[in-house]
This record gives C-alpha cells, sequence and structure tokens, in this order.
C-alpha cells in the first residue's frame, strides 16, 4: 500500500498550487467506497476529503443526477444502466490515461459496451458477481447442483426469493432454459415461477433480512448475490453460495463521474484507489464482489471466495449478463410479479 499511497500523495501534491477536494460519492450504503479501510488511507495520502451520499435503487440514483446538478463526484452505476445516464449527458466521459490502474482491467470489461460510447470509456469497471442461491449448511446435506431445489417439495416453506419482478423473471428464464435478456416464452417463464409460490416462506428485499432469516435457521435454500453471499460467510453464517446448471445471473458495477462535478482530476483519483489491489485485497477479506482488475483478483489468497467460487474458468458458459431492461418489459414484468404475488 505505501507505493499507492505515495504515487497518490504525488499527484495530489506535486503540481504547482494543488489543492484538496471535497470529494462526493454517491452509492449504496455500506457498499466499499464508505468504508473506513477505503476512506481513511485515501484521505490522508491526498487531503481530499471523502463525503457520501446513498440511494436505495437505481432510480433515485438517476433521480438525485438529474436534480442535484453540481452535487456529486463520483457515482456508482450498474452497467445496465450507464447507457441511459450517457443519453441523458448525466455523466462525462473518463480520461483512463489518469487512472494508473486501469491497465490492470480485464479486456472483456475494459471494453464492455455497455460501459463505453463511442469510443469513450463511461464507466470503470469496479466490480461484478453473480445472482444465484445459497444453501444453509446446517438443513441442506446434499450439495445441488441444479436451481430445481427451489421448487423441491422437500424444502417446501423454507425458501426465499428477493422481492424484485425483473430478477424473478430471470430466474424463471433461467429454469425454463431461456435467455434472460430475450425471454421467448413469457408464459413457461409465469408458469414456472407460479410453481414456485407454493415452497416460498418469504420474499427478502435486503441483504439484512436474508442473513436475519438464514441466522434464525428458517431457510434452506434462497436466491442471493455473491458479494453479499462472500459477507455472509465472512461473517460466520453456515451457508454455502452455488452456480447452478442452468447458470447465473451475471452484473457489473462501474463508477462513472457526473458530467456537472466541478473536481473530476480528484475523483479519478479516488476511483483509481477504488480499482486498485491492495484496497480490494481488504475489501474482499470483508466480504466484497469480484473485482474487475485482474491484477486484484490475482493477488487474492487462494481459499478467498471470489477466487474459489467466481474465479472457477468453468463458470464462463454459465453466466448471462444482464442487458439493459426496456421501461416497456419493466412494467410487464412487474405486472406479471405482482399477479403471482397477490394470487399466493
Amino acid at each position: 500500500m505505501k507505493t499507492f499511497l505515495l504515487t497518490l500523495s504525488v499527484a495530489a501534491f506535486a503540481a504547482s498550487g494543488a489543492l484538496a477536494d471535497e470529494i462526493r460519492v454517491l452509492n449504496w450504503q455500506g457498499y466499499g467506497t464508505d468504508q473506513d479501510f477505503a476512506v481513511e488511507p485515501f484521505e490522508k495520502a491526498t487531503g481530499h476529503k471523502v463525503v457520501h451520499e446513498y440511494f436505495n435503487s437505481e432510480q433515485e440514483m438517476l433521480t438525485k443526477l438529474r436534480t442535484n446538478p453540481g452535487a456529486y463526484d463520483v457515482v456508482l452505476i450498474n452497467s445496465i444502466y450507464t447507457q441511459q445516464a450517457v443519453s441523458e449527458g448525466l455523466i462525462a466521459p473518463v480520461d483512463t490515461s489518469k487512472i494508473e490502474n486501469f491497465a490492470g482491467i480485464s479486456e472483456k470489461f475494459a471494453t464492455d459496451p455497455q460501459l463505453t460510447s463511442d469510443g469513450e470509456v463511461y464507466g470503470v469497471p469496479w466490480v461484478w458477481g453473480l445472482t444465484s442461491f445459497a444453501v444453509n449448511n446446517n438443513s441442506v446435506s446434499e450439495v445441488p447442483d441444479s436451481l430445481e431445489i427451489l421448487w423441491d417439495p422437500e424444502y417446501s416453506g423454507r425458501v426465499a426469493i428477493r422481492d424484485d419482478a425483473v430478477e424473478a423473471m430471470h430466474f424463471g428464464a433461467l429454469a425454463t432454459g431461456q435467455d434472460i435478456n430475450d425471454i421467448k416464452d413469457v408464459d413457461a417463464v409465469k408458469e414456472k415461477l407460479s410453481s414456485l409460490m407454493p415452497n416460498l416462506r418469504t420474499f427478502w428485499s435486503s441483504e439484512n433480512d436474508w442473513n436475519q432469516y438464514m441466522a434464525a435457521g428458517e431457510l434452506d435454500v434462497a436466491t442471493y448475490w455473491s458479494g453479499s453471499a462472500a459477507r455472509s460467510i465472512a461473517f460466520g453464517l453456515p451457508i454455502t453460495f452455488l452456480v447452478p446448471k442452468e447458470g447465473a445471473i451475471g452484473w457489473l458495477d462501474g463508477l462513472s463521474v457526473p458530467a456537472t462535478s466541478e473536481h473530476k482530476d480528484a475523483a479519478l483519483q479516488f476511483i483509481d484507489w477504488m480499482i486498485d489491489p491492495e484496497f480490494y485485497t481488504v475489501w474482499d477479506a470483508a466480504g466484497a464482489p469480484a473485482s474487475a482488475n485482474t491484477a486484484a483478483a490475482a493477488a487474492l489468497p487462494d481459499d478467498a471466495f471470489n477466487k474459489t467460487v467466481l474465479g472457477n474458468p468453468d463458470l464462463a458458459d454459465r453466466i448471462q449478463f444482464m442487458a439493459p431492461v426496456s421501461d416497456e418489459t419493466r412494467e410487464s414484468y412487474l405486472e406479471i410479479w405482482q399477479g403471482l404475488k397477490a394470487a399466493q
């Protein structure tokens, strides 16, 4: 870390007249950028002060960018919303030559079409992960290899799924052998999800909800995010996160600079710190999604969750990364999902 902090110090103070800035970051609460081990070394090295504001949904994030020009310098955007932010002029192109650690980003993520436009980068690939499921090791003796465990009568009343229409439809698509981004047989997905409802104990809405249900022993199997699973395991929950033969839902988060930011250079320094391997290995030990930086991924201990689970080369063929969902499609999925819940 000393080498990187020295680099930051030089970048921040060596130039004549360089001044420290207040960097305002818009993100999910507790999602890496606001941790003490992230903020304190950066502030010490650069003199910049980091202030956070939070959102509870991607739509709220976009609204905050639209209605608060100049209020933010760094924003976390899931890749499926990046092009929308670009089209509305909410974020600026990123000068990657000012981000030393960008060289470590894997080519697959660095050139992701959802994070780039007209040859320019608008989202710096930060972390990625999977939405799949986890089982309670205390009650599920055999490790399953299929999504069908969610429908298994043996676990009736002890299954949970997140209360999210798009995510539910995506699971239904996986379970019926379809492309999550191009569902041809919507009726088959609807029927499959309808048959899941009797097995459900609850719909979860947050990581904290999920952890409480699992810690209380009220669940045997539940859909979950890989980064959250890493944290739950780090906190001592007896669970195993699995990627079934039907596949899993992939997602990618990027860090962007709002077009109205008045501290763009300082913002890029902060983004550089966020993708640095030496920061990431600390965050990973506390439970983090997988890094888009190959150097960071390689620096993990051999027994790290993101190396043993997400580092498995056999996963590539089983991951379907999410594409943007149109408002019309989102509304149709929501109508289906609300109908299924109402009929339960």
